[in-house]
């Protein structure tokens, strides 16, 4: 188990897999120290990043095979892409994780066929602050929102002109208006 307290196991988060036990599953519980979550929080402009914590199972599959399945919780801040406000997400993804020994680069083909997106090369070690780190790059909002900021409309244009609006500007807006000219030619 790796746990965040003195014990020499909690100041590795690198697990070798020669290391662990093969016949009983391996349980994980990594919180990063406030030194690591600021870096995180600064990598990933972050206005501040709280409550990490990786909670799971690494597995023994067959003789050589592993499977990681564990739980990420997360608090992160960052400013609202409107109007800079800070913007707090509770971030909750599930990690899933096979490292196999036989593991062979897919095509792109059997990639979009099969979806298997959770098995990887079997590693020599497993780092669970690098798990950490790039599932919570993943699912960090790319652009948060404070809750009810809106873009506002604004039109600009020559005074005494019409605005466009967004659909004038459609491919195909103007044939309706050409094929009505068409069919009533006397109307204009």
């Amino acid at each position: 188990m790796i746990k965040k307290d003195s014990s020499p196991m909690a100041k590795t988060t690198v697990l070798r897999l020669a290391d662990l036990p093969t016949r009983k599953i391996t349980q994980i519980d990594y919180t990063p120290d406030a030194a690591v979550l600021e870096r995180l929080a600064t990598e990933m402009d972050l206005s501040a990043l709280r409550k990490v914590r990786l909670d799971g199972t690494l597995k023994p599959l067959g003789n050589k095979d592993w499977q990681l399945n564990a739980r990420l919780g997360a608090t992160v801040v960052q400013p609202c892409v409107i109007t800079l406000a800070p913007v707090t997400t509770r971030i909750d993804e599930q990690v899933e994780r096979n490292y196999l020994s036989d593991w062979m680069e897919p095509t792109a083909a059997e990639l979009e066929m099969d979806g298997d997106d959770i098995s990887e090369p079997l590693p020599e070690a497993i780092d669970l602050a690098q798990i950490t780190a790039e599932v919570l790059a993943i699912a960090v909002p790319a652009y948060p929102r404070a809750e009810g900021a809106e873009l506002s409309k604004k039109d600009f244009t020559e005074p005494g002109q019409e605005p466009l609006t967004d659909e004038d500007v459609k491919p195909f807006a103007g044939l309706a208006s050409l094929k009505a000219k068409l069919e009533n030619p006397d109307k204009d």
